[in-house]
């Protein structure tokens, strides 16, 4: 047997021991053996983090966007140098195959660094002028300071650097604390930042929620960010707001794939299937509603149930929330069916079929309530009016998709749904250059893009008599 790797926090470019003395196992969801220790970390060590940044930032913040850029670049490079051991760390808290954490985290994430090093020196503003004789104004755009940041297990890499990126090409240090569950390849990139960033500048504290919460709360950050649940983003505001600090919330989600009659089933099935059940699931932008037009209902569900027989998803992540996914499934409404799926896959490891559900209702948990993971409801729609209202009919607003044949149809389908995200004839695919981020209980704040480099900046006016 193995015997579990025990972790360190990463502060001001070091591994450093935590002041605790209780730790978390950090569980591999394929065959549920303890891999990893990692310690619950305290007020004293968040305080440790928080200076290290802090001191870190009376340089980096000062620093020339192009500086900032070599450095990205060279992380990026970093990032892809060192694929083998990022991905072997991550398989082993995620049970996530390992050409996916390679193909979709570490090349893909290495190129959203590169976009955040060109993002550094693009960053636009008012030109300076005279909007009142006898002055100049002109804006200045600056880092906001040191930002606390809290990471998500689905995706442990892709989701460190969606907040780190953005956060380092403005000029902000870091102090960041991942999932409890899936912490190793956070520490990984942590340390290849050695000699690329200035010490620190990043800093990786790890522990429960309850280290989380004193992340959050600690008087030093300006800015908070966070990728979690509804619950969680609620608990960063209203914490962020004792204090007057930014927040930005990148949270759940329930998107619906609306497909209209005029819709290609053979183009339409599998894109939908794989955005509904890719890495199980557990992904905010994934298909977990599908609304179906009333007369192709029946033909979609027999396309979609025969393509789901052939999938294969990873676990779930852990322990807690494959609890909360079979429960779910234990607890379908007796006007539902299950179409395929709905159980257990074996009898080791957090593993769930995919799983189809028709004959849902509107206000049914399962439609209204998160799942995050392989499982989808179908329900069908008599006019676009009707789609509209469904789709809408949630407290969540980050991804949605059309799929028509019409442009009219798109378009208008494309103005009136409530999300952050609208895909058409496609579904979930992500590029660098475009934000991410939702409304209503989705949160606020933008991941990715230029306007992702904007949210952790603060804006200054300097005015000067020109007399």
């Amino acid at each position: 047997m193995t015997t579990p790797t025990v972790l360190r926090n990463w502060i001001n470019g070091e591994f450093v021991d935590a002041t605790g003395t209780d730790v978390i196992d950090v569980v591999n969801p394929i065959d549920e053996s303890v891999v990893a220790r990692s310690p619950i970390s305290g007020e004293a060590d968040v305080d440790a983090a928080m200076a290290a940044a802090k001191a870190a930032f009376a340089s980096w913040g000062t620093t020339t966007p192009s500086t900032r850029q070599k450095a990205l670049l060279r992380l990026a490079d970093a990032i892809e140098a060192n694929s083998d051991r990022i991905v072997a760390a991550q398989a082993r808290n995620t049970g996530q195959p390992d050409q996916q954490i390679a193909d979709e985290e570490v090349t893909v994430g290495a190129d959203q660094i590169r976009f955040f090093a060109g993002a550094a020196r693009m960053l636009e503003g008012k030109s300076a002028g005279q909007y009142m004789e006898g002055f100049t104004s002109h804006v200045r755009r600056e880092p906001v300071g040191v930002v606390g940041q809290v990471t998500p297990w689905n995706y442990p890499l892709m989701m460190a650097l969606w907040k780190i990126g953005p956060a380092l090409a403005a000029g902000n240090t870091i102090v960041l604390k991942p999932s409890d569950t899936t912490p190793e390849s956070t520490l990984v990139l942590a340390e290849i930042t050695k000699g690329i960033l200035p010490d620190g500048v990043l800093n990786v504290v790890l522990g429960n929620g309850e280290t989380g919460a004193a992340v959050v709360s600690h008087p030093t950050p300006a800015m908070v960010a966070i990728t979690g649940s509804v619950r969680a983003g609620i608990a960063v505001a209203v914490a962020a707001a004792k204090n007057l600090k930014r927040a930005h919330l990148e949270l759940g989600g329930k998107a619906p794939a609306v497909v209209f009659a005029d819709a290609d089933l053979e183009k339409s099935v599998a894109p939908i299937a794989d955005a509904a059940f890719f890495n199980a699931g557990q992904d905010c932008t994934a298909v977990t509603r599908i609304l179906v037009h009333e007369s192709i209902h029946d033909a979609f569900v027999d396309k979609l149930v025969a393509y789901t027989a052939d999938v294969t998803v990873p676990p779930l992540n852990n322990v807690n929330h494959f609890g909360k996914v079979t429960s779910i499934l234990d607890s379908v409404p007796p006007h539902a069916t299950v179409a395929i799926g709905g159980k257990r896959k074996g009898d080791k490891g957090f593993f769930v079929e995919p799983t189809v559900i028709t004959g849902v209702h509107q206000d049914d948990d399962l439609v209204q309530q998160e799942t995050f993971g392989p499982v989808v409801t179908v329900q069908s729609f008599t006019d676009e009016s009707h789609a509209i209202d469904l789709a809408n009919g949630v407290d969540y607003g980050l991804a949605s998709s059309v799929w028509t044949t019409d442009h009219a149809t798109a378009t208008r389908m494309s103005t009136a749904l409530d999300f952050g995200c609208v895909w058409i004839n496609c579904h979930i695919p992500l590029v660098a250059e475009m934000p991410h981020g939702g409304f209503k209980n989705s949160g606020y704040g933008k991941d990715l893009s230029g306007y992702g480099v904007e949210d952790y900046t603060r804006i200054k006016h300097v005015m000067s008599s020109v007399e």
